[in-house]
């Protein structure tokens, strides 16, 4: 029953760790964000009415 406390304590080192990845992640994703106003607006490709 000794090894009970090691696992629990072991579980929530992985749990902190894994909540510092995740922190980790959500912070890079947030720095590598392109805001809206920077982003080009698609132009529609009207070459096909030439023929016409």
């Amino acid at each position: 029953m000794s090894d009970h406390g090691d696992s629990t304590s072991e579980s929530r080192g992985e749990a902190a760790e894994r909540e510092a990845a995740k922190r980790r992640l959500l912070a890079q994703a947030e720095a590598d964000r392109v805001p809206v106003e920077e982003t080009t607006r698609a132009v529609p490709d009207r070459r096909w009415r030439r023929d016409r």
